[in-house]
């Protein structure tokens, strides 16, 4: 998305204010609040992304590395999730609020392209950058004024500069979780999927990455295979847990180590998230036994 957007002209006065106000309220009722539309919708949005990037079936770790096709499939998941998130019916366009027909449009760009069927309609835009990991939801009814003159060859116009100033938003510039592997070094990405069995590269995901929470699906994607889950707990030894530990690394799980996790002061981890650290401190290692941990002595 534009790194600079002008401010909202949307208030009381503009032609389309009292439309779009109802349908603002209506949407934001609908998702339980203003605060809960904060955290579900762009939680929402990293769950449409990755689910079409499949990093666990197909390797791969960013948007970048998509199909065309499937690119243009994450607009209709969106439309498809954000329907069932506000409890939205099928319309004549992409759904119906307040009686009024109107279309989804979504971007993983800087702008949307409106379809000659949606012209002086209300809109629901969304759009999310992955780059930099903030997205938008807005509305704008879509009136010939606010488009731009050319067309593509669907007959399909943008928003025009000038009139961005004609939407109002719900959500701007607002942060969604970003794709883990954006946020690691390079390097590092590459030391772990350089090895050759999901318990090496596991044990390497957490021997790398300490003292970051980190969810379900990247481990799972770490590990490509199907019984996961199995190689992160102690397994006779065998697992990457037991392996860890005797590196003197704790692997720790949100759901079953969370007392200990903050004994230790490590970040907060959700029931589906893990973290790894390396206790050197004799309180720390005392701890670390008490909970029933072996680490060797010489580290």
């Amino acid at each position: 998305m534009k790194r600079s957007l002008p401010p909202s002209l949307v208030a009381p006065g503009h032609p389309d204010f009292d439309t779009l106000s109802a349908l603002a309220n209506e949407i934001t009722t609908r998702a339980g609040g203003a605060l809960v539309l904060a955290e579900s919708f762009p939680a929402m949005l990293r769950r449409c992304i990755d689910d079409v990037i499949m990093t666990p079936k197909t390797g791969r770790r960013a948007y970048e590395e998509l199909e065309k096709t499937e690119k243009t499939y994450i607009g209709t998941r969106v439309e498809i999730e954000l329907r069932a998130l506000l409890r939205l019916p099928r319309g004549r366009l992409d759904t119906e609020i307040l009686g009024r027909d109107m279309d989804i449009k979504n971007t993983m760009g800087s702008n949307w392209m409106i379809p000659t069927e949606a012209l002086d309609q209300p809109c629901l835009l969304v759009a999310a950058d992955e780059a930099r990991a903030r997205c938008y939801l807005g509305l704008i009814i879509a009136r010939p004024a606010y488009l731009t003159q050319g067309k593509n060859k669907d007959g399909k116009a943008a928003v025009s500069a000038a009139g961005f100033a004609n939407i109002l938003w719900l959500l701007c510039d607002q942060s969604y979780p970003a794709n883990f592997w954006r946020l690691q070094d390079p390097d590092v990405v590459s030391e772990i999927f350089s090895q050759a069995t999901g318990n090496a590269r596991m044990a390497s995901l957490f021997r790398q990455i300490q003292n970051t929470a980190i969810a379900r699906d990247v481990v799972e994607a770490v590990a490509q295979q199907k019984d996961f889950m199995r190689r992160i707990r102690s397994d006779k030894g065998r697992g990457t847990r037991d392996h860890l530990e005797q590196e003197g690394i704790l692997l720790l799980s949100g759901q079953y180590d969370s007392q200990l996790i903050k004994a230790l002061d490590l970040p907060h981890c959700t029931g589906a998230e893990f973290i790894s650290c390396q206790p050197t401190e004799p309180q720390q290692r005392r701890l670390a036994a008490q909970a029933g941990f072996i680490l060797p002595d010489h580290l």
